[in-house]
């Protein structure tokens, strides 16, 4: 009897382990949540170029913005567990449980965790043209000064931006109306023409409006500098101790995916993040490289979701 429960068992992992072998045989999609030109396509698309070369399979980004991320979420969730669809969200995916009622998905049951991709800090930028600051304190005289003249644009609801900027008016004592946008591209768009004063944005978005001298960043809300920008000062730096918010991407696959492709891709993610070209990028988008076993990506994501419930509380944050 055991024999045969041994001989059963094997036979049922063959297929399995032969799939492995020939996956990816036809394109792999890494669904984005966003629109093009935001954080999360920002390390997405660098990402996918990198895996492609890797693969031998081209990886296809598909861009699925919408409802602060949770749109583009649920959809990866119910896409068929093959080993061919992919999610790639972030900060924002352990905040929306606290924001939004009646989610169509769960981040913890749905999904399998694959990897932490990347760890850019939030950044303050504004419009040079639109907001009369060369640093943080004359932007928070002014703020003072002209409370309700200022707004601040956002990926959307429940977003990390928008938790970032509520935070930051929090412990400022200062207000700033929020703008929700369908992801942070566009947003970064109107601030760019002027259609917004400010964002408390993702580094990697901003990283080539910055580079390019069309916003103008104020702080980074971390511990220390961000890489590739050694001239923009912390928060603390700049007069506003304890504001620290970092943002994180990360790539799930659909509950149900097979173990052995779940392990082969984050393999592959990991040989990827090593890659020259994908240092570079990362420290240009001022982000360092995340050094996170699978199992430990997991239980960080466990434990953000806690962390940002306790943060939504206290800053009472509601869908607006």
């Amino acid at each position: 009897m055991n024999t045969r429960r041994i001989f059963l068992a094997a036979a049922l992992l063959l297929p399995l382990s032969a799939f492995a072998q020939s996956w990816p045989a036809r394109p792999v999609t890494f669904i984005v949540p966003f629109p093009a030109g935001g954080g999360t396509d920002a390390f997405a698309r660098p990402l996918a170029a990198q895996l492609t070369k890797q693969l031998g399979r081209q990886v296809i980004i598909d861009n699925r913005g919408g409802a602060g991320g949770t749109l583009g979420a649920g959809i990866a969730a119910k896409a068929a567990p093959d080993g061919y669809t992919f999610f790639i969200g972030g900060a924002h995916h352990a905040i929306a449980p606290s924001i939004y009622p009646k989610l169509d998905y769960d981040i913890q049951k749905d999904f399998t965790p694959i990897a932490l991709v990347a760890t850019p800090p939030q950044v303050i930028v504004v419009n040079p043209q639109k907001v009369p600051a060369t640093d943080l304190k004359s932007f928070l005289d002014f703020v003072k000064k002209n409370p309700g003249k200022l707004n601040y644009g956002s990926a959307g609801n429940g977003t990390s931006h928008h938790l970032a900027g509520e935070l930051f008016k929090m412990q400022t004592k200062t207000f700033i109306t929020h703008i929700p946008y369908r992801g942070a591209g566009p947003a970064l768009q109107d601030l760019v023409a002027g259609q917004v004063d400010m964002m408390f944005d993702g580094l990697g978005s901003s990283a080539p409006h910055l580079k390019g001298g069309r916003i103008k960043a104020l702080a980074v809300a971390s511990a220390t500098r961000a890489p590739g920008f050694p001239d923009v000062p912390t928060a603390a730096e700049a007069g506003v101790p304890g504001y620290e918010v970092s943002t994180w991407y990360g790539m799930w696959a659909p509950r149900g995916t097979p173990p052995d492709v779940v392990e082969r891709m984050a393999a592959e993610v990991q040989k990827a993040l090593a890659s020259p070209e994908l240092k570079t990028a990362w420290n240009n988008s001022g982000s360092d490289i995340p050094q996170l076993t699978q199992a430990k990506f997991g239980a960080m994501v466990d434990a953000e979701i806690k962390r940002w419930a306790a943060v939504v509380k206290a800053a009472g944050v509601k869908l607006e």
